[in-house]
């Protein structure tokens, strides 16, 4: 990652560098603690999840009376359905994902530093092209599981069919489907993904510039460094700041992906009639079904990846952007 362009002792935001970081302790200590946030974080998939996917008459369609429907009918358990086969294929599609991210984010910023505009603009741009590409690179392993582990997150919910196991999903859709039926959704996948994780980025980047030079560190600034609270702090309110934006701007989209995704082999509708069917039942409110839980998983996950980037930077290369 590029110096910061000005070292009068301004502080903005805490990045990687990329070229110098220890790329086995990020891969190996990454790929635990991202599971673990997986762990932490996968019940609120599954409640989004069967919120998106409820029929209009289903009883249970906000997130708390889900989330109890699923906890007094199987218990701890009913909320990781569909766990074994996301955990298999979130290892290396998060390792994909941000070896795209980081990689690209080196040259988008070179890239954007000749067009001369304002830092939380440059920060913008650059974050955004970086994690736009991570993800269309990511998606090609992230669909087919998202398509079997929305099956098990919703079988035997409001009229889904039941399956005994990730295996017996495959097995069926490609008996159904062949393997486009693994990619069924793909190209929603990709438009809500890839501008989500845009959207994610961009806002994380500007908002974190526009938070230090409200505390008085930025360019120019003769305050003294910043410390590691106060830099956890910013991150983390610059993470919650992407998720609101990017959950709000792509809920519909992941909404429509999620119901094509989870129809059964004998009616399977386009992305057309799912949208129809949606403002026939509910109007345009429907689209944001699961907006909550989108929102504290995006701002968790999002969050929680930076505190990582923090950690896993530990007695490597840290630099400095304004």
């Amino acid at each position: 990652m590029e110096a910061a362009r000005s070292q009068t002792g301004a502080f903005g935001q805490t990045e990687i560098n990329w070229d110098k970081l220890d790329k086995t302790k990020f891969y190996v200590v990454g790929a635990g603690m991202f599971s673990g946030l997986t762990v932490a974080l996968y019940p609120i998939s599954v409640v989004k999840t069967r919120m998106q996917v409820a029929s209009k008459d289903a009883v249970e369609r906000s997130a708390f009376s889900v989330t109890r429907g699923l906890l007094k009918a199987e218990g701890i358990p009913g909320l990781y359905r569909g766990f074994g086969t996301v955990i298999t294929g979130a290892v290396p599609t998060r390792i994909i994902f941000l070896t795209a991210l980081e990689t690209t984010k080196v040259a988008a910023f070179k890239m954007v530093e000749q067009l001369e505009l304002s830092e939380p603009t440059e920060a913008a741009i650059a974050n955004g092209i970086a994690g736009m590409t991570a993800s269309l690179f990511s998606q090609a392993v992230f669909v087919p599981i998202d398509v079997v582990s929305q099956r098990l997150m919703v079988q035997g919910y409001s009229g889904h069919a039941s399956y005994n196991g990730g295996l017996d999903v495959a097995r069926q859709v490609l008996k159904s489907d062949g393997v486009r039926g693994l990619y069924r959704g793909f190209g929603l996948s990709v438009m809500t993904y890839s501008p989500s994780s845009a959207v994610w980025w961009a806002s994380y980047g500007s908002s974190q510039r526009f938070i230090w030079r409200l505390l008085g560190h930025g360019t120019g600034s003769d305050q003294p460094p910043p410390g590691e609270g106060t830099i956890v702090a910013v991150q983390a309110a610059g993470g919650i700041l992407a998720g609101a934006t990017a959950s709000c701007i792509t809920t519909p989209l992941d909404t429509i992906k999620t119901r094509l995704q989870v129809m059964g082999h004998e009616k399977r509708p386009t992305a057309r009639q799912v949208v129809k069917g949606l403002i026939s039942d509910e109007g345009w409110t429907g689209f944001y079904r699961g907006l909550g839980p989108r929102f504290f998983s995006m701002s968790a996950w999002g969050t929680s990846m930076i505190l990582a980037y923090e950690y896993l930077s530990k007695n490597t290369s840290f630099t400095v952007l304004l």
